[in-house]
């Protein structure tokens, strides 16, 4: 079986690492891999308002055409050594389905893989990006009332990302379904929310998509998981859904990570 990550970030990054592009596929040759996919996160609607500190959740979209320009070279150069995939993190916004939708319609035909997630959550015209640091979560508790209402909003959100129309070039992949997680160490559920993790990965299964299976939790102090975790993955195998690991690397040393305690 091909060794493949399909969660990998880049120089172009705001709020990544400056490690060259050269940097991670040199460490993925050593690692031994076959296929890598690079997701920078997309530039954000341009209604919308980034709420992180440094409004730096998305690329610069001045930066998308260099972008794709920089991998269509390292395809070349590295073409007998790895495959180089040109992607995407694309994130849902919910109400702005159409800028994105537009957004994929114009930079689609570029993309060989793309991953569909969400970050940012709406409560009363407010949004928060959910997994930007301990500090935000527990405020948004704050309003929320609970964690529980948190974690509700946030697969309400992942399952309408699921049923959006975005176009011929909505990513297949849904990323880090259970991000919600992240803090759970320091802010944990009282449930399982299996009811909604069942219909989640229904919908997947009835529109052929497929999940990231995403190592980067391990590495998170307050996680201490996969997203999502191995007995969801199993479930979604059982239904026919085909899971693809990403360590969600920001920096080359970043490849690699969670694998060797995943299912993969």
């Amino acid at each position: 079986m091909a060794k493949v990550d399909g969660h990998i970030h880049t120089p172009f990054c705001p709020h990544g690492s400056t490690d060259s592009f050269e940097m991670y596929i040199e460490r993925a040759i050593s690692l031994g891999y076959d296929a890598i996919t690079f997701t920078e996160h997309a530039p954000l609607p341009a209604n919308f308002e980034d709420t992180t500190p440094d409004r730096d959740s998305g690329m610069d979209p001045a930066h998308l055409d260099d972008y794709f320009r920089v991998l269509d070279s390292l395809k070349e150069t590295y073409r007998d050594q790895i495959t180089i995939r040109t992607g995407l993190e694309i994130d849902y916004i919910e109400g702005f389905d159409k800028e994105t939708a537009d957004f994929l319609e114009a930079y689609g035909p570029r993309l060989d893989d793309s991953i569909l997630s969400v970050h940012f959550l709406q409560y009363e015209g407010k949004w928060d990006c959910l997994d930007f640091s301990p500090d935000v979560f527990g405020a948004m508790i704050d309003y929320y009332g609970s964690v529980d209402r948190i974690y509700q909003r946030y697969y309400e959100t992942v399952l309408q990302s699921i049923s959006a129309d975005l176009g011929p070039y909505k990513p297949k992949r849904i990323g880090h379904m259970t991000l919600v997680k992240k803090f759970q160490q320091k802010y944990p559920a009282t449930r399982s929310f299996t009811g909604e993790i069942n219909r989640i990965l229904q919908e997947v299964a009835s529109r052929n998509l497929e999940l990231d299976y995403n190592g980067a939790g391990f590495v998170k102090p307050l996680c201490g998981e996969s997203y999502p975790p191995k007995e969801i993955i199993q479930q979604a195998r059982s239904l026919g859904i085909p899971t693809v690991y990403g360590s969600d690397a920001h920096t080359a040393s970043g490849l690699d990570q969670g694998r060797s305690r995943m299912d993969v």
